[in-house]
């Protein structure tokens, strides 16, 4: 269910239907969200929604997200409480971790690709960037066999801006030996960002795995929303309006922890 105070902050940023449209009059978006969150949490499919639960049809759940990701609400509900968390004191700037994850891919569509951890069976990555404290920062999605090196620098330019905070960008950047990359490195302290990356080759660095299990724990996390462990959408943007709402609800729920 959504509850009264994240539904404050979302329904500003839903498009209004126009006063007069023809056909029936629109199921409520607050019960649409709900019947959209039922099958983020349990990854059924949209023609099995329940009718019963009173959220509308599946087929009317399903079209919402379309129509919510042309107009970013969940990249800006995202924003929101990203900035609510930093006013709070909850965002760890001084370092961010990254990593990624394979999930499996039931269709075809953009993003796939043979998986090297998963007998090479199609599906999609994502890679996650997340603060010292393990709150999400920014996810891509590619196709399972894209090197997680290749996408250190997008994460780390697309952390959205955070209210309250000079710049967006974290004091040093941890990963594993899948991001040792000495051009990627020059390119971090070009950004006044310290790599803390351990290279191929050599030991681990010394403490680095307690200061990143963060990151391996918010993609565990994320991947308890089962429409994510398993990718349904052939449209990648979908996919991430998804991610965007999951990425929300992570937040949320730190937030109200954080709250007195």
């Amino acid at each position: 269910m959504v509850d009264d105070d994240l539904w404050a902050l979302i329904e500003p940023l839903l498009p209004p239907w126009p006063e007069k449209s023809p056909g029936p009059r629109p199921v409520p978006d607050r019960l649409c969200l709900q019947g959209i969150l039922y099958v983020l949490y349990n990854d059924i499919a949209w023609q099995l929604l329940p009718l019963e639960l009173g959220f509308g049809s599946g087929q009317t759940c399903w079209r919402r997200p379309d129509r919510w990701q042309q107009a970013g609400v969940f990249d800006q509900l995202h924003r929101i409480l990203l900035a609510e968390l930093n006013a709070a004191g909850e965002l760890d700037w001084s370092r961010a971790c990254v990593d990624g994850s394979t999930s499996a891919r039931k269709k075809g569509g953009a993003d796939t690709g043979p998986s090297p951890v998963n007998r090479r069976k199609t599906g999609s990555k994502h890679h996650l960037i997340c603060d010292g404290r393990g709150t999400p920062l920014k996810v891509i999605t590619t196709a399972a066999n894209v090197n997680d090196v290749t996408q250190t620098l997008a994460l780390v330019d697309g952390i959205p801006p955070v209210a309250g905070r000079p710049r967006r960008r974290p004091d040093s950047l941890l990963g594993d030996k899948g991001y040792d990359s000495n051009p990627a490195r020059r390119k971090l302290r070009k950004r006044r960002i310290l790599p803390v990356i351990s290279r191929k080759g050599a030991p681990n660095i010394k403490g680095l795995g307690k200061l990143r299990y963060v990151v391996e724990q918010t993609l565990a996390l994320l991947h308890q929303f089962k429409r994510l462990a398993v990718r349904w959408e052939r449209r990648t943007e979908l996919h991430d309006t998804f991610v965007s709402l999951a990425c929300s609800l992570i937040c949320w729920r730190r937030l109200k922890k954080a709250r007195p």
